[in-house]
């Protein structure tokens, strides 16, 4: 456990690395361009979640991340705009969107990692956007020039540390199977991808509908766990498991929220706060996923604190729209086209999953083919959720 813990620890150190180049990068095209504080939130929200699918990446994806994230990190400006401007019109575009990696995993590991950095921008409008802002952060969006900008700007701190990481730390991260085996046709119709696909899509639109009439501009955090919960299933207990650990986060969260609310934090001193915490949460995640929303939690607090909001009175509304969109996900993952589960097993441990795919372990469905056994990571996961990679001296 302590090597663990201090895997963890170097991994978070490079992640926020990557966070704090890049948050300064952004802070100086702030000043610069004249641009307003939602251009450090999307900085910090694209760099999080991309320098875990990246870790193991080699130079012909990340020269596709490159291309791709800064494109669909400006298309999610616009989308953001659609949403504030015509709410179901938004909403339904958002869902598609966001559904759609989800169904061509298909079509292969190369279908599947596009479609993870498709799906990253997407989260990140999630985590503060335009329209739950206060007022004082709403004067002026993002534009999509510049929220392309901001996606190349992440992407080259990601790979600079990690880079430098991989050349001068302790620790590397194992390759990836460099040919995975080949799937077997599935017999099972719906494809599991399109059942998982078809999950998420109800439980996204059935979030934004809820999240809308009872929290009103609040509504992210309601989808916000719909997708973690939904995305990357492994079945109705994974669902449940998923939800749980971030409603359980989120409390935790609401008390640290509290404790530094009522400490009176304000200013810069909160702004070195919330990057520590996320750190702190970078570190424990790999263990349990409630870490990871605990400090989400609390730094999205201390966020909203900092743009003059009474984070503390909100933390209630909060709670209350995580337990709404987790429920709404098992409903649809328990009763909307479930993964069966595998019943039998092949000699030596070998069993098929749903996807025709064989593997020593339960992998998830309609996945390419991972070594669990090694520990590797699948690039496909929840990009807010899962732990760090193993390493290698």
């Amino acid at each position: 456990m302590t090597v663990k813990l201090i895997r963890n620890a170097y991994e978070a150190a490079l992640t926020m690395t990557s966070v704090l180049l890049c948050w300064a990068l952004a802070l100086c095209l702030e000043a610069v361009g004249g641009l307003h504080t939602d251009v450090l939130v999307l900085a910090v929200a694209l760099t999080l979640t991309l320098a875990r699918t990246q870790r193991t990446a080699d130079t012909r994806r990340r020269l596709v991340a490159l291309a791709l994230l800064p494109a669909t990190a400006a298309v999610s400006i616009l989308l953001g705009r659609l949403i504030a401007a015509h709410y179901v019109v938004g909403a339904a575009v958002f869902t598609a969107a966001i559904s759609a990696p989800v169904w061509i995993r298909r079509y292969g590991t190369t279908a599947t990692k596009a479609g993870t950095l498709m799906t990253l921008p997407l989260v990140a409008l999630l985590v503060v956007p335009g329209p739950a802002l206060p007022p004082k952060a709403q004067g002026a969006l993002v534009s999509w020039a510049w929220a392309a900008l901001i996606g190349v700007l992440a992407v080259c701190c990601v790979w600079l540390v990690q880079g430098l990481g991989d050349r001068y730390g302790p620790w590397r991260p194992d390759p990836e199977p460099p040919n995975p085996a080949p799937r077997r046709p599935t017999r099972l119709r719906p494809r599991p991808s399109t059942r998982m696909a078809l999950q998420l899509a109800a439980a996204i639109a059935a979030a934004f509908v809820a999240g809308r009439l009872l929290f009103g501009d609040h509504w992210p955090w309601a989808v916000l766990t719909a997708y973690v919960a939904a995305s990357g299933n492994r079945g109705r207990t994974d669902v449940v498991r998923k939800g749980i650990e971030r409603l359980a986060g989120a409390c935790a969260g609401t008390v640290l929220a509290a404790g530094v609310a009522a400490a009176g934090i304000t200013g810069p001193v909160s702004v070195a706060l919330m990057f520590t915490v996320l750190a702190i949460a970078l570190w424990l995640r790999p263990l349990t996923y409630a870490y990871w929303a605990a400090g989400m939690t609390t730094a999205l607090s201390l966020l909203l604190g900092w743009f003059g909001q009474d984070a503390t009175s909100l933390l209630p509304v909060r709670l209350a729209a995580i337990a709404v969109g987790a429920a709404l996900t098992v409903a649809s993952a328990w009763w909307l086209l479930p993964v069966p589960k595998r019943r039998a097993a092949r000699p030596g441990g070998v069993r098929p999953n749903e996807a025709g795919r064989t593997t020593g372990d339960p992998a998830e469905p309609g996945r390419p083919e991972v070594r669990r056994s090694s520990g590797q990571p699948t690039d496909e996961g929840v990009p807010l959720s899962g732990g760090m990679p193993p390493s290698r001296r």
